[in-house]
């Protein structure tokens, strides 16, 4: 670029800040925030464009650029100095998580070897990388811990929901991921979960089976007649009282939200699942989040064919409602 030319570009960009005075300090609510860059905006940096028009605060709006909420013109952009142009499309992702980035203490792995990592996820993290966050995440912190963004093929064949927490398995090697998606595909993994539902259960252990889809409307899963998903979950109870029961679930089948969804459908939601129905509030105490954790994972080994058996223990949280309750598991 001459010289004359990138004069008159700073200069142009000096000017249109200038006129960005960012607005006053405040929260900015989960959501997406949508704006159009106008001609008189052309030029300026990315956080400073953000900073004029949606407020939260320069500092804030670097944290959230950082961790990949930021989209230009549908692009995913993690650099706060870009110039944005007359007419781009900007959106702002918040999805009013802590802004620190999750990362892996060794202390949550359960199983490493060459081929495999597993570890306990906390409740609260994304397993992968959604709209509003790229960091943050439970694979974005395994290739950190990994020091892997390219020398290690982390493989991802299961997910857990933001809001649960228990036993994840990752392949870190090309020969161990066929093995592993396959054991999962023909459910030759036994996965076993604790949920805390709402109610006192009359039946000891029993199976529920439907057929799940989405629902539009909501994005929620919900059991249809015909052209939805097989899923099918079978449970034990472990204890319970008035209020709520203890139940070991094991899912022969890994469909969305299904043990969510199957209970909610039985007329017992989770507790704190909110999204499905279940109680925010129990005798007095909030519940934090929806009580499931994934407890137990089973399978072969994909190299060496031995059978491993991993387990999460319960996590405080959940304990602490437990204990509320006097149950135990």
């Amino acid at each position: 670029m001459l010289p004359w030319v990138r004069l008159l570009s700073s200069v142009r960009r000096k000017l249109c800040e200038s006129v960005l005075r960012p607005l006053e300090q405040q929260p900015l609510s989960p959501g997406v925030y949508r704006f159009v860059v106008p001609d008189e905006h052309a030029g300026a940096r990315l956080d400073l464009f953000l900073a004029g028009v949606a407020g939260g605060g320069r500092s804030l709006l670097k944290r959230l650029i950082d961790l990949g909420g930021a989209h230009v013109d549908g692009r995913r952009v993690r650099r706060c100095s870009l110039a944005v142009a007359a007419g781009q499309r900007v959106e702002l992702h918040v999805d009013g998580l802590p802004l620190t980035p999750f990362q892996l203490e060794p202390t949550r792995i359960l199983f490493r070897d060459r081929y495999l990592l597993a570890l306990d996820k906390p409740a609260g993290i994304a397993t992968q990388p959604t709209p509003a966050r790229y960091q943050g995440t439970v694979y974005a912190a395994l290739q950190q811990f990994l020091g892997s963004a390219g020398t290690v093929s982390i493989g991802m064949v299961q997910r857990l929901d933001r809001d649960t927490s228990g036993v994840m398995v990752f392949s870190t090697h090309p020969r161990a991921h066929k093995g592993l998606t396959a054991s999962f595909g023909e459910h030759r993994v036994t996965k076993r979960y604790l949920a805390m539902v709402s109610g006192r259960l009359q039946d000891g252990e029993g199976e529920i089976r439907s057929q799940l889809a989405r629902r539009r409307s909501t994005n929620r899963m919900v059991s249809v007649a015909r052209g939805g998903k097989e899923a099918v979950t079978r449970y034990r109870l472990l204890a319970a009282c008035d209020d709520a029961s203890l139940v070991e679930v094991e899912i022969l089948t890994g469909r969305s939200h299904q043990i969510r969804v199957h209970f909610a459908e039985a007329g017992h939601p989770l507790l704190g699942d909110r999204s499905y129905g279940g109680p925010a509030q129990i005798r007095g105490v909030t519940v934090p989040r929806q009580m499931l954790h994934a407890s137990d994972l089973c399978f072969d080994h994909p190299v060496t064919g031995e059978r491993l058996s991993l387990q999460a223990s319960v996590p405080d949280d959940m304990r602490t409602v437990l204990r509320v309750l006097d149950l135990s598991p």
